[in-house]
């Protein structure tokens, strides 16, 4: 059975993933988000998730060390689970996980957000180099990434 690691940002790139639970027990999966009070409840649904730190980037003088403590747990969790696939849909703690499994050998799959139909979103940009398979849910967004390729939406 293939392994297969869902990770996104709380909040609506959570919800967006979400969106996806009907494959979750199709394969060997985990589902890795951030720690937040709301999100503590999904280990009653999911047998294996996992939690990386919460940050925002309108904290910068936090912000930064926790996305390093970020990176350092996300290559603890990616050996814990050593995904074949990753899938996600953003933001900034799937880029680092992202980038440790693709140096690892792991497929990437990213799914830009619902949320933005005419620009690039900034994980989109940084992953969209080594994505092994990029989806957009507007075709308007194939004019800015000319390879990925459009699905519709995940709603």
């Amino acid at each position: 059975m293939k392994k297969v690691m869902f990770i996104a940002s709380t909040g609506g790139h959570l919800a967006e993933l979400l969106q996806l639970k009907s494959l979750f027990p199709k394969y060997d999966s985990c589902l890795i988000t951030e720690k937040t009070k709301s999100n503590v409840k999904l280990q009653e649904h999911y047998p294996k998730v996992s939690y990386l730190i919460y940050g925002t980037k309108d904290h910068p003088f936090s912000y930064p060390f926790k996305l390093i403590g970020n990176c350092f747990k996300s290559v603890y969790l990616y050996l814990k689970y050593h995904p074949d696939y990753i899938v996600t849909t953003g933001a900034h703690i799937a880029g680092p996980m992202c980038c440790i499994g693709k140096i690892f050998g792991s497929k990437i799959i990213f799914i830009e957000t619902f949320a933005n139909i005419y620009s690039k979103t900034m994980t989109g940009k940084l992953l969209y180099p080594i994505a092994d398979i990029f989806i957009v849910q507007w075709e308007s967004l194939l004019k800015l990434y000319p390879k990925a390729h459009y699905e519709g939406w995940i709603y």
